[in-house]
């Protein structure tokens, strides 16, 4: 029996030190079928997901999601932790009598208080370990106590210093094409300058982006979770909206060359299908069409009245169609697991971008229309 229960104990410390090692110290993506975060992830997030859903309001809906990255990652490493103390009390119940209890017999749980007090280095000397395997079980437990520690302050910064240089591009992006961003706005703005350099200088930042965002999110998935900080922004809406402009450059708008657009396009297509697999999406072909034969029209005649023509847009349709396939499914899988919209192409009605709103505009409006109207009155 002891030795069984010591054997049980050095598979839960083996398991939480692998998982931990993989999700903060291994920069790269792991394949294997069982994780214990992907777990854990899996059944949190679910019915956080859930419960959010009940939520009507959009405003308030996407409050309870932002709540669930950062406190996934407090619950993330308590498991951690309570899995090594429980592989600790483990090891010392199996190798048998060798703990001095003052006035106590002798069971799992005085075990388990005092792996956890060795765990967090209390040491408050109630509990006295006698043999040398004892011994060396409890500092090597106070050791990595330690460890455990320099990784809580290692990882968090690190996880926020991603995040903070993923939403700086996506504020960005709420000028360059709307709040929320669509591919038909970006051009609108940038597709008709005098020089291309421009619109290729754009979409060269976001070459740079997506390629950060592909090695971030791969590295520490936890940030997938991450809400950005307006409700009408996103990762997955900037991402895709990247990819709608560049598959249109790529299919062909007359004066626009589409080197660039296929160097970032091929950049932010190998994140969005690295990254729906990191989160576990699923396609579904019964998706609604994203871009209906009406909602093409209006994109195409919006693009004219901009300034920018399709010299044939049948063969304009047919492969814009093409490149949507490589990256739509993706795109709408991650939205649907991650419950992120993803963008439209064009807006269906004129809407404000998010620098041009502010909570105190009505009123600022409202007492310079009345400074208007006296000064008129004491005019006349």
């Amino acid at each position: 029996m002891s030795v069984l229960t010591s054997i049980l104990g050095v598979a839960v410390i083996f398991l939480i030190l692998l998982d931990a090692f993989e999700t903060v110290v291994l920069p790269r993506r792991v394949t294997r079928h069982f994780r214990l975060s992907g777990w854990f992830y899996r059944n949190t997030w679910r019915p956080w997901k859930g419960i959010a859903k009940l939520i009507q309001s959009p405003a308030r809906r996407e409050a309870i999601l932002g709540y669930f990255g950062p406190l996934s990652l407090i619950f993330l490493l308590a498991l951690w932790a309570m899995g090594l103390i429980f592989g600790f009390a483990l090891l010392q119940y199996g190798t048998g009598q060798h703990l001095q209890f003052v006035g106590q017999v002798s069971s799992i749980w005085l075990l388990l208080y005092h792996s956890g007090e060795t765990f967090f280095t209390l040491g408050y000397g109630d509990i006295v370990p006698t043999t040398s395997t004892a011994r060396a079980l409890a500092v090597f437990e106070a050791g990595m106590g330690f460890a455990f520690l320099g990784v809580v302050i290692g990882y968090l910064p690190t996880i926020y210093s991603a995040f903070s240089r993923r939403e700086i591009e996506i504020a960005l992006l709420d000028a360059r094409a709307g709040s929320p961003p669509t591919a038909a706005e970006l051009l609108a703005r940038f597709g008709k300058c005098p020089q291309q350099t421009v619109l290729d200088a754009i979409l060269r930042d976001w070459e740079r982006w997506s390629a950060e965002i592909l090695e971030s999110h791969l590295s520490y998935p936890v940030l997938s979770f991450f809400r950005s900080q307006h409700n009408n922004q996103s990762w997955l809406a900037a991402l895709t909206t990247i990819l709608d402009t560049t598959a249109m450059v790529i299919a062909g708008i007359e004066g626009i060359h589409n080197e660039q657009a296929r160097l970032t396009f091929a950049v932010a297509r190998h994140a969005v299908v690295d990254l729906a697999q990191v989160v576990n999406a699923r396609y579904d072909p019964k998706e609604p069409e994203r871009l209906p034969p009406a909602e093409f029209a209006r994109l195409r005649d919006y693009l004219g009245e901009n300034g920018l023509r399709i010299a044939d847009s049948e063969a304009f349709a047919e492969k814009l169609n093409k490149m949507r396939a490589l990256y739509e499914p993706y795109a709408a899988a991650i939205g649907r697991n991650l419950f992120y919209m993803v963008p439209p192409w064009i807006h269906s009605a004129k809407t404000k971008d998010n620098w041009q709103a502010g909570p105190w505009d009505r009123a600022v409006q409202a007492r310079s229309l009345a400074q208007r109207v006296q000064t008129m009155e004491e005019h006349f």
